[in-house]
């Protein structure tokens, strides 16, 4: 049998002006289920996390604070999972557990020792949105199927409102065109005007007009400004500068 759609939970998530509001209506719901803890988030540093991660967490604060100190986001065993499939897993699946290395083993049983025993992980991709997942932690008294399969469809949509609502409060990033790009690539390989000019094959006075629209659209002061702004963004990478 599948689990039918929850519209009038889809409307409460809809209606949602936070993050903090939508993390509410879902652990409410999840509660209902039979889980007992949640964690539809990005799969980051829960403590210290970037802003436009998604961050609705309910785990242990002692184990979020070890999990962190650890850095465990790096070899934690269900975000590795979860990056790799797109089929949701049970923890204690025999499968999963035997690709392991120890190190992820050894963090599956600290969690445990934290309350966090078993569960149920939804991998969330998309394109636009770093990495994340839905881990529901079941309860002494388990969880009907039918109810795991309806908190796969409330994770899923609760992380995509809350994904929409973290990046409606961030500016949007500048966008620079092939020749900025370019441009301030040559920059942070110390090139000066002269220099891109002939490269690109454009004059001198073009290069500092083209230079300086990227400045313009980063809204800042210097030249070397520009070049770390754009590769932090990612529009350049830093192996095309070496």
């Amino acid at each position: 049998m599948q689990a039918r759609i929850n519209w009038a939970f889809a409307e409460v998530c809809d209606r949602a002006t936070s993050v903090e509001e939508l993390h509410a209506a879902f652990m409410r719901e999840i509660r209902e289920l039979g889980f007992t803890h949640a964690a539809c988030a990005s799969h980051v540093d829960p403590l210290r996390p970037p802003a436009e991660a998604v961050m609705m967490v309910d785990y242990p604060l002692p184990w979020l604070q070890r999990f962190s100190d650890q850095n465990y986001a790096k070899r934690d065993p269900v975000y590795w999972r979860a990056r790799r499939q797109t089929l949701p897993f049970q923890w204690s699946d025999r499968v999963f557990r035997a690709g392991l290395a120890a190190d992820q083993v050894r963090i599956l049983n600290e969690a445990a020792e934290a309350g966090l025993v078993d569960g149920i992980t939804i991998p969330i991709h998309a394109p636009d949105a770093l990495p994340a997942s839905c881990s529901l932690v079941i309860g002494p008294d388990g969880v009907d199927p039918l109810n795991a399969q309806k908190a796969t469809w409330y994770g899923v949509y609760a992380h995509e409102c809350a994904r929409r609502l973290r990046l409606a409060g961030i500016p949007a990033k500048p966008v620079l065109s092939p020749r900025e790009r370019e441009c301030v690539q040559l920059l942070g390989q110390g090139k000066d005007d002269g220099d891109m000019a002939v490269i690109l094959g454009l004059s001198e006075h073009t290069v500092h007009n083209i230079v300086r629209r990227a400045m313009h659209k980063y809204g800042v002061a210097s030249r070397v400004q520009a070049f770390v702004r754009a590769l932090k963004d990612g529009q350049i990478r830093l192996e095309d500068v070496c």
